[in-house]
């Protein structure tokens, strides 16, 4: 893969040993000779599958030119999610939605160490960033004595530009591990599996 493509494409920082790329507001090294991935802050820290995958999967996935529309929209008008649409309501949503349960404060607070712009719906609703160049939003209504806590999410609306369509619940699974993270909670990683040296995207690194 053309890494000076890259560098140009998704407008990357980089050096001669590594490109650097900001995701859910922790900036990460792709190192140019085996391209395994780690946080620039914490380089003893591994990010999870969803992570990788999803920073490899743009790499090679992405149409020539993705721009976001700027336009957020549900996960069923998302072109092409079809397939995944109930595994993400039944994974994502339903594990956002309890983990924050009786947790407003904390998910507000989470939504803002990860650089998110307060909306006006919802007990917290935050435009969040994925990428710089990127964002969904994150719907929150706090649960009471007649209904469950309900959260929901909002994609851009060209995100499957950027993306295979599957990387979609990737990234929400991610939303919610990063949130988690900030909020003071253990980690909720929803496809927890752990990278293996495979992952490396070999493909990064062929010139």
């Amino acid at each position: 893969m053309d890494q000076e493509a890259l560098i140009k494409k998704f407008h990357l920082e980089a050096d001669g040993e590594n490109l650097y790329l900001v995701y859910f507001s922790k900036k990460l090294k792709i190192s140019r000779v085996t391209g395994k991935i780690s946080y620039v802050e914490e380089p003893e820290r591994k990010p999870g599958f969803d992570t990788s995958i999803t920073i490899y999967n743009m790499f090679h996935y992405a149409c020539e030119t993705p721009v976001e529309s700027g336009k957020l929209v549900p996960f069923r008008e998302v072109k092409r999610v079809y397939p995944f649409e109930a595994a993400y309501k039944r994974t994502i949503l339903k594990r956002f939605s309890e983990t924050f349960s009786g947790h407003v404060k904390e998910l507000s607070k989470a939504c803002e160490a990860l650089g998110g712009t307060r909306l006006p719906q919802g007990d917290a609703g935050y435009v969040l960033p994925v990428f710089p160049f990127l964002h969904i939003a994150v719907l929150f209504w706090d649960g009471d004595e007649e209904f469950d806590a309900q959260g929901n999410m909002l994609f851009d609306s060209n995100i499957t530009d950027f993306f295979h369509e599957e990387n979609v619940v990737c990234v929400a699974a991610d939303a919610v591990y990063y949130l988690t993270l900030e909020a003071g909670m253990e980690g909720e990683e929803i496809y927890a599996s752990l990278p293996t040296e495979a992952d490396s995207f070999s493909n990064l690194t062929e010139m």
